[in-house]
C-alpha cells in the first residue's frame, strides 16, 4: 500500500503506536523511514537532518533501528553471544570471530541489556531453544545494542499469546526514555495503552492521531475497522 500526504512527527522518548487495518500503509511508513523505500515525494527528517536519500545502513549508523514480523537471531548462537555480536558490530570488532569480541566491556553491556529484557537468566540458552514470546524480546535487546535514537518495531505481538503479549509490552514500557519507540501493531487492544500517542491510518493516510483513548474512539477509526470496536 502506497502512502500519500503522510505527516508524522516523534519526539524524542515518546512511545507512538501506528495503528490501522491490513493495508493501511503502516509497514510502507516504516520502509520509507529505514530506507528500505524511496518516497517519490516528500522528506523523510531525523533530528533535523533530511535523509530522505540516504540508504539503510547509514540510517542504522545515524541512529535508526528496527525489528521485524519474522524474528532473526543466530539459532545456534547463546542469547548473550546473539546480543555480543550486535553490541560488537557498531565497532570494527564486527570483523573478528566470536571469541575475539567477547570483551568484559561488551559482555558487561550485553548482560545489561539482556537484564533490561528480562532475559539474563537465558543468557547461556541456545536462541534456537527459546519459544517465540522470549526470541521477541531476543530481538528488541539486538537492536538496543545498536543504542539507537528510534526504535522501530514491526508487530511485536505478532504470534505471541496473551501472557507473552503483555510480559513484552512491560518490558517495553520498562524501556521508554531509553529511546524513542515507535511500534506498528495490530492487536490495539493491547498494545493502545503502552503508548504515549497514537497515529491511526487507512488508505495511505493519516485519519486520526493524539491521545490512545480519543483515536480508539474517533468515528473515523472505528470506521477503518469495519465498526468492530473490539479490534478498534
Amino acid at each position: 500500500m502506497a502512502v500519500a500526504g503522510v505527516h508524522l512527527h516523534v519526539g524524542a522518548g515518546e512511545l507512538v503506536g501506528l495503528f490501522g487495518p491490513n493495508g493501511a500503509g503502516k509497514t510502507t511508513l516504516f520502509n520509507l523511514i529505514s530506507g528500505s523505500l524511496k518516497p517519490d515525494a516528500g522528506e523523510v527528517v531525523f533530528y533535523g537532518e533530511a535523509i530522505t536519500h540516504l540508504p539503510p545502513h547509514v540510517r542504522a549508523r545515524k541512529g535508526i533501528a528496527r525489528t521485524f514480523q519474522v524474528v532473526q537471531a543466530f539459532g545456534e548462537l547463546t542469547v548473550l553471544e546473539n546480543v555480543l555480536a550486535a553490541v560488537a558490530h557498531r565497532s570494527l570488532a564486527r570483523w573478528l570471530p566470536l571469541g575475539r569480541y567477547d570483551s568484559p566491556a561488551r559482555r558487561s553491556v550485553a548482560l545489561e541489556l539482556l537484564e533490561a529484557v528480562g532475559l539474563a537468566s537465558r543468557a547461556s540458552e541456545r536462541a534456537r531453544n527459546l519459544p517465540l514470546g522470549l526470541l521477541k524480546r531476543l530481538e528488541v535487546a539486538r537492536s538496543l545494542a545498536l543504542q539507537p535514537k528510534l526504535l522501530l518495531l514491526d508487530e511485536p505481538l505478532g504470534g505471541l499469546n496473551v501472557r507473552e503479549s503483555e510480559q513484552l509490552l512491560e518490558v517495553l514500557l520498562g524501556l521508554k526514555g531509553r529511546t524513542t519507540m515507535v511500534l506498528v501493531e495490530h492487536n490495539v487492544r493491547m498494545a493502545l495503552p503502552v503508548c504515549d500517542r497514537a497515529v491511526a491510518m487507512d488508505a495511505g493516510r493519516v485519519i486520526a492521531e493524539g491521545r490512545p483513548e480519543e483515536v480508539r474512539s474517533d468515528p473515523r477509526v472505528i470506521e477503518a475497522y469495519l465498526g468492530d470496536g473490539d479490534d478498534a
